[in-house]
């Protein structure tokens, strides 16, 4: 199953309730995948990643660079993965804005990975722009911070 955590304002807990999730499923030895599709790359930084020092994640895997799955970098501690993100994933709403099937793309890289994964967990920026979209659409399922 995919899921996407989103809301429209920030410091809501959208990334905490996403990372805790993660680790609550992983620690009863699911499976999971954490997606950061923010800009702001907390999930990323949350989990001990250098969000400056990402070579590959998000970004790469919404320009169709390569495989996605060279991206995934797991986390001994916490027993789950994460395609993290970096600050050039800002660029990726305007770089994108002509891709036919834009909405889409998301859904299409994840769904490979869906197979083997018990979860993965999308968490989004603090907007209702472009990625967030891609996460809901991606997800098809949502869990709603209050």
């Amino acid at each position: 199953m995919i899921y996407t955590v989103a809301n429209q304002k920030g410091g809501v807990g959208k990334t905490t309730s996403t990372i805790n999730l993660g680790a609550f499923l992983a620690h009863y030895g699911k499976n999971v995948l954490l997606v950061d599709i923010d800009p702001q790359s907390n999930a990323t930084s949350s989990l001990g990643i250098d969000k400056l020092t990402v070579t590959g994640g998000t970004y790469q895997a919404l320009l169709g660079e390569s495989n996605i799955r060279e991206y995934i970098l797991h986390n001994p501690k916490l027993k789950l993965s994460i395609l993290p993100a970096s600050p050039d994933l800002a660029g990726a709403e305007v770089e994108l804005v002509n891709e036919v099937g834009r909405e889409n793309l998301l859904k299409r890289k994840l769904l490979p990975l869906a197979k083997d994964c018990d979860c993965i967990l999308i968490d989004c920026p603090p907007s209702l722009g472009v990625l967030t979209v891609r996460g809901w659409v991606a997800g098809g399922n949502g869990v709603r911070i209050p």
